[in-house]
């Protein structure tokens, strides 16, 4: 008998069957062949949350949790933070490759072509409230822009895919700029072409009287962070726009559809939590007390354990590496002091190794953010810009899989059984 089989007996019926065994996994559907009796339909597996269940193939990112590693197309996370710039990262996730310089300068030409917003779209944002979250003007902004560009629905053209992924690209900064002034009362700053990618949304966003004195140190650390956020497997948003995108509506939309599941506290707002949690601990004095509290079961650790890394999460390494350059800069803040106490206790203590929750990459950015001057509930829109190469490359993958359909999970079904409609006057 072939190694590469899984052989299963059903117990109930004391039949053997022999499943194929590919790339370390099952096909569910080869499970409908385990049946008990005629019409029952064969044996569904039951997975809540996706915990051991693999919804696609991809060659767009490799997380080996156990080992701390993350890649994008097979480059280490570490040398693309160092060495790499965000739209050569977005570049390489869309294309497979990294880019020549010919072609990374024909696509920073494209993108800055079309960083420009129609004014409708101003309007449409200006139509929020001033107190309107920012998360909730990029989702609805995103997904207005299907109605501005009704070709993207061509998406079996694949010279159109490249033009909506470029808008994308170039658009959603604008957007996420104008939604940051909107909430202070400023009015919008235009792009700027004679600037690159980071340094015009930074501009957008902070430009005062049009002036703007950009801080080098400051915007590569943004960059690095948007890079360390580009991609990261199938997370919740991203199973979000492969769900959504399977049937088959314009990448816009798609998108928006990643930018609502980010915007849940348990996705995009995690470094908010533990910025909550620094300023309740308020002192390193008060850490012992809250350690003991968390031991017991009364409060979590935020910006600590993942659910893929079992170990060291490596984007967390790095980004401790620029907190030092931002903390160089802005001065340090308070809670970075509470918080490097709470790491080492952490590190330390059998308690949270053995469960082995190390810090992740939420641990630290909040702060980072806080320093470069963005509020808290603008962090999750700095994580969607991050995560938007990912998610248009996931959906142009999802799109060229043959073996993809529109998703449509199964279901075990624990209602109540047929019974008759009773008339309103009959019912209590």
């Amino acid at each position: 008998m072939a190694e590469d089989t899984l052989t299963v007996t059903d117990n109930r019926t004391g039949r053997e069957y022999t499943l194929p065994i590919t790339d370390g996994t099952i096909h569910a559907t080869d499970l409908r062949q385990v049946s008990a009796e005629e019409g029952d339909g064969g044996l569904m597996s039951y997975d809540p949350a996706y915990l051991n269940t693999a919804s696609c193939r991809s060659a767009i990112t490799f997380i080996d949790g156990d080992r701390g590693i993350l890649r994008y197309r097979g480059y280490p996370i570490e040398q693309l933070a160092e060495d790499a710039t965000f739209l050569e990262t977005a570049y390489l996730l869309l294309e497979g490759e990294l880019p020549t310089a010919t072609q990374l300068q024909a696509f920073e030409d494209e993108v800055r072509y079309h960083t420009y917003v129609h004014v409708n779209v101003q309007k449409f944002l200006e139509g929020f409230r001033y107190d309107a979250h920012p998360m909730g003007m990029l989702l609805g902004a995103v997904g207005a822009l299907s109605t501005f560009y009704p070709d993207a629905k061509e998406i079996g053209d694949a010279e159109n895919r490249h033009l909506q992924r470029v808008r994308l690209v170039a658009k959603m900064p604008t957007i996420a700029a104008f939604a940051f002034r909107h909430s202070r009362g400023l009015p919008y700053v235009l792009p700027r072409n004679d600037l690159d990618y980071i340094g015009n949304f930074v501009n957008m966003t902070f430009e005062i009287g049009g002036r703007h004195e950009p801080n080098p140190v400051l915007q590569r650390s943004l960059e690095i962070l948007l890079i360390l956020h580009a991609d990261h497997e199938q997370n919740c948003s991203t199973s979000a726009v492969r769900s959504v995108g399977s049937s088959q509506v314009d990448p816009f939309s798609a998108v928006s559809a990643g930018i609502a599941a980010l915007y849940g506290p348990l996705h995009g707002g995690a470094n908010e939590a533990v910025l909550r949690m620094l300023d309740e601990i308020g002192d390193t004095k008060n850490i012992p007390a809250f350690i003991e509290q968390v031991k017991a079961g009364h409060g979590r650790l935020m910006g600590f354990g993942h659910r893929v890394y079992k170990s060291y999460d490596p984007r967390a390494k790095l980004i401790k590496r620029v907190a030092d350059d931002v903390f160089e800069q802005t001065g340090l803040n308070p809670k970075l002091e509470i918080a490097l106490e709470l790491e080492r206790i952490a590190l330390e203590d059998e308690y949270f190794v053995s469960r082995k929750l190390y810090p992740n990459v939420d641990f630290y950015s909040g702060l980072i953010y806080q320093a470069m001057g963005y509020p808290t509930d603008y962090f999750t829109v700095l994580f969607a810009l991050g995560r938007l190469p990912g998610w248009i490359s996931q959906w142009e993958e999802h799109l060229s899989d043959p073996e993809q359909k529109i998703s449509r999970p199964r279901q075990i079904y624990t209602g109540e059984g047929e019974r008759p409609y009773v008339p309103r006057a009959r019912r209590g």
